[in-house]
């Protein structure tokens, strides 16, 4: 990077304050703003819950190389390895334990949604609103020492313990529930019926589909005789022959 006299420092720093002069990185931040609102978007209105969770791991990545551009790397591979890599795979797990629909589900709509677009609307309308009206003289350099782990820890656990315990017991919230929810569909399962025999085997207690117990004979037309010689068998009567 070349350096630049005092003289020149100050009208640059003075010009580049505006919205009217973006850089490259700006340009790039927008862009990548552009891609994750989208993807954001799809994840909530989808219908088909895998397509919801990949578009979910499209968002995030785009958080992360946000992180990227703001020259905080470290909190850029937290985003990846948790969120992308953890939170999304947790999603996964909880749509195959819960045996929910794959493809497209009338279940995934509701009739709430014109309420719920306009809470989401009036709360990003705000926060955007905090954010400009908090930066808007305020111009900071982007410099890798604020994005270090030591700047990022310091921070951290001086002032956001309570959030930080707080997104602790979020996850351990959903762990416990994954474990309650997998625990009650195996109690469910075997509360049901027994399951059928399998293809050559002989039920309990009984003779195959098709055949005779046995200590009997076949049934010729009348009721069926037991077979003489045999467990529980009766000897034939005694014919009587004239003549």
């Amino acid at each position: 990077m070349i350096p630049m006299s005092p003289t020149l420092a100050a009208p640059h720093a003075a010009g580049s304050s505006g919205f009217l002069s973006p850089t490259g990185v700006e340009i790039a931040f927008l862009l990548v703003g552009v891609v994750t609102l989208g993807a954001a978007i799809i994840t909530v209105t989808t219908k088909q819950l895998v397509h919801a969770a990949l578009w979910l791991v499209v968002a995030l990545g785009g958080i992360a190389v946000e992180y990227l551009l703001l020259t905080a790397e470290f909190i850029a591979w937290v985003q990846v390895l948790i969120y992308v890599g953890s939170v999304v795979v947790l999603l996964l797990f909880g749509l195959m334990l819960t045996r929910a629909p794959i493809g497209r589900s009338p279940d995934a709509d509701s009739g709430n949604r014109w309420v719920a677009l306009a809470v989401a609307v009036t709360a990003a309308v705000a926060l955007v609103w905090v954010v400009v009206d908090a930066f808007r003289t305020t111009r900071m350099d982007l410099d890798t020492v604020r994005g270090s782990t030591d700047v990022m820890g310091e921070s951290l656990f001086q002032n956001w313990v309570l959030p930080f315990e707080a997104l602790s017991v979020l996850l351990l919230a959903a762990l416990v529930g994954a474990i309650v929810l997998s625990r009650k569909r195996a109690a469910d399962r075997s509360d049901g019926p027994p399951p059928a025999p399998a293809r050559g085997t002989t039920p309990p207690g009984g003779a195959r589909p098709g055949t005779t117990p046995p200590g009997t004979t076949p049934p010729t037309g009348g009721t069926p005789r037991a077979t003489p010689g045999r467990p529980g068998a009766q000897p034939p009567a005694d014919r009587t022959e004239t003549g």
